[in-house]
């Protein structure tokens, strides 16, 4: 299952969640130009998140890396669906609490993401990069708040393409099924590169953390 929009409208434009989005392609271009002059592999180590370094020889560079790494993407494939997923479910999110709130979590869950996969995979050298596991907080987020709001989905069984209407709790907890899934299923093949499985767990359960603290307070309040 693939979203492609939601049918929750916004009251106010998400400033944040755009400007997110055109800092991610602003510096993938930067990238492209990294690729060009054959430097890439030395800036994705030196800004992204290396567990081993983490663990093993913290310092103020790697510190600021868990912010630099949040801002880096492996391929056009990589950036394309994230900043999709951003924008469907980053607006909403926004448009109820906030812009300033909305960085500010935004960058929690990426921080608290990242962590999750240095705890997971404490000595691999493989930097983790990407902006998936903050966008992974706002997903949990918004299935919390928004559980029956309405996902036009792509669906692809075989040679079966389809778009269907499923309720925001069904697409995204799939997502997480997924994300929980294959997690379990690179354990003992840690280092060898790939998708930052726990990452995107992490930055899941935080988003619905707060999804849930937010539901809360709402009941109290009304």
């Amino acid at each position: 299952m693939f979203p492609i929009r939601d049918n929750l409208p916004t009251r106010r434009f998400a400033m944040v969640t755009a400007t997110l989005i055109v800092i991610n392609v602003l510096a993938f271009l930067v990238e492209l130009v990294w690729m060009a002059e054959g430097t890439i592999d030395q800036v994705v180590y030196a800004m992204g998140v290396v567990p081993y370094e983490v663990t093993h020889t913290f310092s103020p560079q790697v510190a600021v890396s868990f912010l630099t790494s949040m801002f880096l993407h492996g391929g056009l494939i990589h950036i394309a669906s994230n900043m999709l997923y951003l924008w469907i479910f980053g607006n909403n999110v926004e448009d109820t609490i906030g812009h300033l709130w909305f960085l500010l979590f935004y960058l929690f869950c990426g921080f608290a993401a990242t962590a999750a996969q240095v705890f997971m995979e404490p000595n691999t050298r493989v930097p983790t990069i990407g902006a998936s596991g903050a966008i992974a907080g706002v997903l949990g987020a918004y299935m919390l708040m928004f559980p029956r709001a309405r996902i036009d989905t792509v669906v692809l069984l075989w040679r079966f393409i389809r778009i269907v209407r499923l309720p925001a709790f069904v697409v995204l907890g799939f997502w997480f099924v997924l994300q929980v899934f294959n997690g379990l299923l690179s354990f003992g093949v840690a280092g060898i590169g790939g998708i930052a499985w726990f990452a995107h767990i992490g930055g899941f359960v935080v988003g619905m953390a707060f999804g849930l603290l937010l539901r809360r307070r709402r009941e109290i309040c009304s």
